[in-house]
């Protein structure tokens, strides 16, 4: 008996450690997703550099047309320099994707 509780409890403990996962991971907010487009094109253009970013906030223009701000910071051989990127796009049709990026040298 006690041998079936625990396999049970088991089973139990192990489909919900793989499930919490997979819901978190649904309820992410979407401008983690345009993050990381935006870090892949930094990425791109700044090849082994080392890179952090920070979102500096979503701006509505009109209708459901969104932009979503980012700051890069690229170290690049031994300067300090930012990137902006600004994602535009659609909150209901996510396939439309304009994407800007501003170098700022200090």
């Amino acid at each position: 008996m006690r041998k079936k509780f625990f396999s049970a409890f088991g089973i139990v403990l192990m489909f919900i450690y793989f499930s919490v996962p997979a819901v978190l991971a649904d309820n992410e907010p979407d401008y983690q997703k345009y993050g990381r487009i935006a870090l892949t094109m930094v990425k791109e253009q700044y090849p082994g550099k080392d890179i952090e970013y920070q979102y500096l906030g979503r701006r509505n223009l009109d209708g459901t047309k969104v932009v979503d701000t980012f700051r890069f910071e690229v170290q690049q051989s031994h300067q300090q320099m930012f990137v902006h990127v600004r994602v535009l796009h659609d909150e209901k049709n996510s396939n439309h994707l304009s994407i800007l990026l501003e170098e700022k040298r200090q």
